[in-house]
């Protein structure tokens, strides 16, 4: 309640009584929510991509999307000229990169849904309209990351689109090394429960990685319609070292390895082709394959332990849509989507040269899934919109290898949407909706971490997460550029997918598991603050905040707890100051620390991350050539984490130990050189 009316203090001071209507916010309320911003509006910034423009966009906070199984789900809240980019391995953050500012007409914020646009269960989109034509578009850019033990993480990026007579093209190489910053050098300390010390180390570990993409994109009129193509190839390495240097309870060295090779392939198509001026049709294919090598190991005087993953997986999808416009006030839409999802997994886990069987350590699995669907869009009145749709959902699981099962599930998911704007410069928003999540194959199999000492089982025998969602929301737009949502959310969960104890031959073991029901509340805060109004001009305060509370019963203790790994609170904030004059823009991106913990049957495992800050600069010699310097973790942030372990289950053993890891990870110089070629 508290955060609820502080909100609402908010709302009042930003919109004070009295304040006459601009221009634009006429223009929204005309519109019925839906906001245009030319290349005017973002020409002081001199964005290089669609991503930098939606940056831009006042209330809007990017979202990339799930990363989950079918294509319905797994959308994020940017559209390029009204639809959903045919990928689901491709980041959408890098498909707006690689789409040039000089490509881009307008980009609209569309807010409480628009006859014709698909919401994709969002509550605001941004739409990116591009140009028609525009020939031969190209960028370069290098850059490096110096970090401040030395080493130096080099990026290639080469991009280049064109087209004519209906026709485009677009193709893009991606080279990089990563830098892990949850790694690095500090201090482990393990106590007993009376808090005497039973280990004393200092670790010093380092992960690094390296990463190559290859796309490329072709949309030509093809049957009375147009039909677009677009592939990805991706491959990511990954390195961890750590290396303990034990002082008690004797001196010893311990160090642990992670290794990981991942690989993916896609195809994409859709064809779209108007059968009426008023009715459309869609057809979407989609396919990908994954494979994953996993191995970690851990040594110290006198023991070793090893653990190996191989995982195969593939998805393939076929969506069909037909859409109806009857008027501008009224729109209809159909369709339905099969997907076919396989996974294969192998691992090995072998403590003190003795093999270790793990429940679900070897699985085939397949997932036969199907959707049909039906929404419409109506705006009764120019100040009201409303959507409602109707999902039913139907899917088949069978697995063979350690756990042989099958099952079939069904689920209705109606969705009822509702928006109002009583004047030009405020919407209230609300929406009821049941959904289901999607089960992820990586519970399916058992995993681990060997350095701290958990090793996971697998459970394929799980139900996927259901929920009816209550939201409401309420935005206000204020100096012409300014604006601030609140949000408040409530969730009636079902068959909450968390952690739980299962038995196998050499014991007991955590895999995730359906633990029943529980509750989930959140308050989103939304902030655009243009300080032009107070003579800063062309500065911009852009920010975020998310609080959750959460409550399960723990399978354990039988205790009421959150929810394992939400994360109470989450915020972000950005400023930037474009000088245009300088050809210079500068600010300060600031991401806040957060805190997860997760609820083992026999441990409490807490992580717990500082906030990170990055200042930035960037320099504009020329129209097509942007020189940038970056500060990132110049406060130095650093990555806790801390076990609380105890002598058998939670609910009738006291606590043996308490592992507390603090690594420390220091500043980084990052440098990017860009160049841009044609119109």
């Amino acid at each position: 309640m508290l955060h609820a009316a502080a909100a609402a203090a908010i709302l009042a001071l930003a919109a004070p009584e009295g304040e006459a209507a601009t221009p634009a916010a006429a223009a929204v309320a005309a519109a019925g929510g839906v906001i245009s911003y030319d290349q005017a509006f973002f020409a002081a910034a001199g964005p290089a991509n669609a991503f930098e423009m939606v940056q831009r966009l006042p209330g809007f906070a990017f979202d990339g999307g799930d990363s989950v199984r079918g294509f319905e789900g797994a959308a994020g809240n940017v559209l390029i000229d009204g639809k959903r980019p045919i990928t689901k391995t491709d980041d959408l953050e890098e498909i707006l990169r690689r789409l040039p500012a000089s490509a881009v007409a307008r980009v609209e914020l569309i807010r409480g849904g628009a006859p014709g646009i698909d919401m994709q269960g969002k509550a605001v989109l941004a739409n990116v309209i591009r140009k028609e034509g525009g020939g031969f578009r190209g960028l370069v850019a290098l850059s490096n990351n110096h970090i401040y033990d030395g080493r130096d993480a080099q990026g290639v990026r080469l991009e280049a689109s064109g087209g004519a007579g209906g026709r485009s093209w677009e193709a893009s190489a991606r080279w990089g090394e990563g830098i892990d910053d949850g790694a690095g050098e500090g201090p482990r300390t393990r106590l007993d429960r009376f808090g005497s010390p039973l280990k004393l180390a200092a670790m010093d570990s380092e992960g690094n990685g390296e990463t190559g993409t290859l796309t490329g994109a072709y949309e030509t009129p093809a049957l009375g319609g147009t039909l677009r193509i677009n592939g990805r190839l991706y491959q990511d390495l990954y390195d961890y070292d750590e290396v303990e240097t034990v002082s008690l309870p004797a001196a010893d060295v311990e160090r642990g390895h992670d290794g990981d090779d991942t690989r993916e392939t896609e195809l994409g198509l859709r064809f779209s082709r108007p059968l009426t001026p008023r009715a459309n049709l869609e057809l979407i294919g989609l396919f990908q394959t994954g494979e994953e090598i996993y191995g970690a190991t851990y040594a110290k005087s006198g023991y070793s332990e090893a653990f190996n993953l191989d995982r195969d997986t593939g998805e393939s999808i076929v969506r069909t849509v037909f859409s109806y416009r009857h008027s501008p006030a009224l729109s209809f839409e159909a369709g339905a989507e099969g997907a076919f999802n396989q996974l294969e997994s192998k691992t090995r886990y072998v403590k003190q040269g003795a093999p270790v069987a793990l429940p679900a350590a070897n699985v085939q699995v397949e997932e036969k899934r199907g959707e049909v669907f039906a929404k419409a869009v109506w705006r009764p009145r120019p100040t009201w919109t409303l959507e409602a749709g109707l999902r039913e959902e139907g899917s088949s699981v069978t697995s063979e290898g350690d756990v042989a099962l099958e099952k079939t599930l069904y689920f209705l998911k109606p969705r009822l949407a509702v928006t109002w704007a009583p004047d030009a410069k405020t919407q209230v928003r609300a929406r009821v909706e049941r959904t289901v999540g999607q089960l992820d194959f990586d519970d399916f199999v058992a995993d681990s971490s060997l350095s701290s000492g958990v090793v996971t089982a697998g459970n394929p025998d799980l139900s996927p997460e259901s929920a009816w969602v209550i939201e409401a929301a309420v935005e206000r737009r204020f100096w012409t550029k300014g604006a601030i949502v609140a949000t408040v959310r409530h969730s009636e969960l079902t068959d909450v997918v968390d952690r739980a104890p299962v038995f196998g031959a050499n014991g007991v073991f955590d895999a995730p598991a359906n633990i029943g029901e529980g509750t989930k509340d959140e308050l989103i805060l939304n902030l655009t603050l243009p300080f032009d109004p107070i003579g800063l001009k062309g500065a911009q305060l852009q920010a975020e905040a998310t609080w959750r509370s959460s409550e399960v019963t723990d399978p354990t203790t039988g205790e009421g707890r959150e929810i394992s790994d939400l994360r109470p609170m989450e915020w972000e904030a950005h400023f930037t100051h474009d000088l245009p004059q300088w050809r210079t823009t500068w600010g300060v991106d600031a991401f806040g620390g957060w805190r997860e913990t997760s609820y083992r049957f026999d441990q409490v495992y807490d992580v717990k991350l500082k906030t990170y800050v990055r200042p930035f600069i960037e320099w504009k010699p020329q129209p097509d050539l942007s020189v940038r310097l970056e500060l990132p973790n110049v406060t130095e942030r650093g990555l806790r984490k801390t076990r609380t372990v105890y002598e058998g289950p939670r609910d009738a053993n006291p606590i043996a130990y308490v592992d507390d890891r603090d690594y420390q990870f220091g500043r980084m110089y990052y440098l990017r050189v860009r160049k841009t070629f044609g119109g």
